[in-house]
């Protein structure tokens, strides 16, 4: 079974429930043989804010060492979304493995009118999943309600109900008392159940919950907290702090989840956390601090200010507006869209009164006409309104016609979060076609259908590029690249909510008319930011087969900078060496265990000497490492780490190369930077909250690794659908955390984790599609030097000095930015021949 349709049999099923009840997803995990049964489970319900405390939770558990697996809804781009173990998405395969075991059983269901939905589905395939991964435990974010939601089969360990508002009342009731009782279904058997409710509301969980915390910032006499929340603002433009207060108890750390009600949710998670399992105060600040969750108040930018929040209730608006209100700007665009069953009016109302506002519709057939949310708009009294019939359109004129000291807000829905958030998210990879072999893979790697990979493969051996978009933008690009003789074939999945991956295939020419087509469309329909990466793709795929090397397009990066105003040569990467060549990065190591030079530069003088002879055997950046990453290596304590490394920066900071510090605390880079460091070489990728602050303070450079373990697990098993897919769309996120806190992707080098959670055949597929990595706008390293990947080809440890020199020549040849070894006049020399190879007139060197 293909992906796409394994996907489209769960989008088929209905809806909607005749009647409610659990019966129907407890038949559906028989079936499955219960595979759920020996794992923990928390439950989340409210009306707002569960799947902001489910992230916070999953996040701090994780922080705590457990693994954890995490279900949430709706998702933003891709259904796996819904369904994650520590943090990552469900492979695409094992969504088509599950589909296979229960489609025989739904269908025989169905027959007898008792198919279960879409939810039912999902919160079962969460179920399994968990249960075959063995997680530590699992959250749950309900659905709707509790008493009658999917995930109420199972028997939670621990349970909240963040808030209650007047929601879906021909379902869980008319009042908000109703519905508190409905949703404090959800309580565990042994264990207070946590809310966040007050007043009549918290009376009626009582009532059905019994014993309960209580979290909040009300310390009225009456209605005092169990747990008291302190909201202190904004530490920054992307982070709060908040202070917690229990019996027994207190903690202070930063959220990037903005706003007094989110400080609310922080409580709750970490009253959980401590029910399930006895966290330590670093776990739990850590853990808060890492629960990044797109799309709520998610501040993109910063000129304009551009926030991105899925309010999609009076309540939740009038929340979004108290947490706008805490920053500085001139005038307000609003860029909005919403469901039919949603209170357009109140939701109106509830926001800050806009001086803009471009209604639009996501590509749901929920949507509401744009003219219907104008008129609601109108009637709130904003003075311009507009109408747009996408997404990216409306976000389009809504950032064309604001100025720098103005504030964008896109809100209103999560569908119409997700279609805005991909004008920062969405990558147009470059693929490699050098023979039908590739053009299958490329095909094949988009879902498209079995007979349209056998039609078009031929076709694909031009240029090639791998995009997902928005099914009403796929349809308007397939059109006009089969008019000007492309080819486009789309993958199977023929979903409005669901983004769809397009592989298009044609000459430069034909790329060129399309890219001018689409910027001449008098209806855009939400294709001019298409257009517009489009064309800094074609840019870089038309570099390899000119004079220039392939490396990231200036203008690639320009739509998605955080900072617009600077200028290309004020940019701290726009002098560094890799920004016309693979530059090479020297690996000294100042501790006594990494794995193929440790014990040998303690030594103050040895580190400084093999420094020197590393800038004469022609290394352009030094990297010094003061904690080893290998499998079983002892961790080190800051100051020990410091002790290390600090030295040798000191002494070396006058050196010809830049200095690069491979660390994966805040703590160390911040003082290392000043002590004259030029980049940070993060091989978490980011797990320090601070890092990426610290770095954007000090204007340097980041390394960002993906890494699912550092240091490495030897035995971590995890599945990958298409390593090089699958880590580039973990990196994007993780660039995407970097540019938030002030860093230009010219400053942000990605590093795609050679060894760290991969086979050797994965490795080597790395090397072979590292130019893929350019998608994201950043330069490339690739570090590979020694690595245990070498063993595939016979080599054993000490003797894969020669399988380092060839991997480093073919990773030149195909793009990267950057090498990282170990033996740096060789791999010089392999650097330099690739290059010459491409262009003696260009690349030359004199002895």
């Amino acid at each position: 079974m293909e992906y796409y349709e394994a996907a489209d049999f769960l989008f088929d099923l209905r809806r909607f429930r005749p009647k409610p009840g659990t019966e129907s997803t407890a038949r559906l995990l028989s079936h499955l043989e219960h595979p759920h049964a020996d794992v923990d489970f928390v439950q989340i319900a409210g009306s707002n804010g569960k799947g902001s405390t489910a992230r916070m939770l999953e996040r701090t558990l994780r922080e705590a060492g457990y693994s954890v697996g995490l279900y949430t809804s709706p998702h933003l781009e891709d259904l796996r979304e819904r369904v994650r173990v520590d943090g990552r998405k469900i492979p695409r395969s094992a969504v088509c493995e599950y589909v296979e075991a229960i489609r025989e059983y739904i269908t025989a269901q169905a027959a007898d009118g008792e198919s279960p939905t879409f939810f039912e589905a999902m919160t079962a395939m969460a179920l399994w999943q968990f249960g075959r991964e063995d997680v530590d435990v699992a959250i749950l974010e309900v659905g709707i309600g509790g008493k009658y939601d999917a995930t109420s089969v199972v028997d939670p360990v621990a349970s909240a109900v963040t808030s209650v508002t007047l929601e879906h009342t021909g379902i869980l009731g008319d009042t908000e008392a109703e519905i508190a009782r409905d949703k404090a279904h959800v309580a565990p058997d042994d264990a207070p159940l946590v809310t966040g409710v007050t007043g009549e509301p918290l009376e009626a969980v009582r009532e059905v919950a019994g014993d309960v915390v209580t979290v909040g910032t009300d310390t009225a006499a009456d209605t005092q907290p169990d747990v008291y929340v302190t909201y202190e603002g904004r530490a920054n433009h992307i982070e709060a702090t908040v202070s917690l207060d229990g019996d027994d108890w207190d903690l202070e750390t930063r959220i990037p989840l903005l706003g007094e009600h989110q400080a609310v949710n922080a409580g709750i998670a970490t009253v959980l956390a401590r029910q399930f399992a006895d966290v330590s105060a670093s776990a739990l600040a850590r853990g808060l601090r890492s629960a990044h969750w797109p799309g709520r108040f998610e501040v993109i930018d910063t000129e304009p200010l551009t926030v991105l929040d899925g309010a999609h209730n009076p309540g939740a608006c009038e929340r979004l507006g108290e947490t706008l209100a805490t920053y500085d700007y001139d005038d307000l665009h609003v860029v909005f869209g919403a469901m039919h069953e949603k209170e357009h009016r109140a939701m109106a109302a509830a926001l800050p009164t806009p001086q803009r506002v471009v209604t639009t519709e996501p590509t749901l057939d929920r949507a509401e006409d744009p003219a219907v949310l104008a008129e609601a708009f109108a009637d709130a009294g904003v003075d311009t309104v507009r109408t747009e019939a996408t997404v990216q359109d409306a976000l389009a004129r809504a950032l064309e016609a604001a100025d720098g000291d103005d504030c964008v807000l896109v809100t209103g829905s999560l569908f119409v979060v997700a279609e805005a958030r991909s004008r920062w998210t969405r990558t147009d990879v470059p693929k490699r076609v050098r023979d039908l072999a590739d053009a299958r893979d490329a095909l094949e790697g988009a879902n498209v259908a079995a007979g349209d990979i056998e039609r078009l493969d031929g076709d694909a051996v031009h240029r090639v590029v791998r995009t997902a978009l928005r099914d009403r933008q796929a349809s308007v690009l397939k059109e006009e690249l089969l008019r000007v003789g492309g080819e486009c074939a789309l993958s199977g999945i023929e979903r409005d909510d669901e983004a769809v991956d397009a592989v298009l295939m044609g000459t430069l020419a034909q790329f060129e008319s399309l890219v001018e087509a689409l910027e001449s469309r008098s209806r855009p329909h939400g294709v001019a930011d298409v257009a517009r990466e489009l064309r800094d793709t074609l840019a870089l795929e038309a570099g390899a087969d000119t004079e220039d090397r392939p490396t990231p397009a200036a203008g690639h990066t320009a739509g998605r900078s955080r900072s617009a105003s600077r200028s290309a040569d004020e940019s701290p990467g726009s002098d560094a060496p890799w920004t016309d060549r693979t530059a090479v990065m020297g690996i000294l190591n100042v501790t006594p265990d990494s794995f193929h030079d440790g014990g040998q530069y303690n030594a103050l003088e040895d580190a400084v000497a093999r420094a020197e002879a590393m800038v004469d055997a022609g290394a352009d950046v030094i990297d010094v490492g003061g904690e080893s990453t290998r499998p079983g290596s002892d961790p080190v304590s800051v100051d020990e780490e410091l002790d290390r490394v600090l030295p040798v920066i000191e002494e070396i900071a006058d050196l010809d190369a830049m200095l690069s510090v491979d660390t994966r605390r805040a703590a160390v880079a911040d003082a290392t930077l000043a002590a004259g460091a030029d980049i940070i070489n993060d091989v978490s990728g980011l797990e320090d909250p601070e890092m990426r602050f610290v770095v954007a303070d000090h204007d340097a450079n980041l390394v960002v690794m993906h890494s699912i373990d550092a240091p490495v697990v030897p035995d971590r098993d995890v599945a990958y659908d298409d390593v090089v897919a699958d880590v580039l769309d973990q990196l994007s996120e993780r660039v995407l955390l970097a540019e938030k806190a002030g860093l230009d992707r010219e400053q942000i080098i990605v590093d795609p984790g050679i060894g760290f959670g991969k086979t050797a055949a994965e490795n080597f597929e790395l090397l072979d599609r590292i130019d893929e990595f350019h998608a994201l706008g950043c330069p490339v390293l690739f570090g590979h030097s020694h690595k245990s990947m070498f063993e595939h080809v016979g080599r054993e440890p000490g003797d894969r000095l020669e399988a380092t020199v060839a991997a480093t020549a073919l990773a030149a040849d195909r793009g990267a930015d950057i090498v990282r070894v170990h033996d740096v006049a060789e791999n010089v020399a392999a650097v330099r021949t690739a290059l010459a190879a491409r262009d003696p007139t260009q690349f030359h060197w004199q002895p």
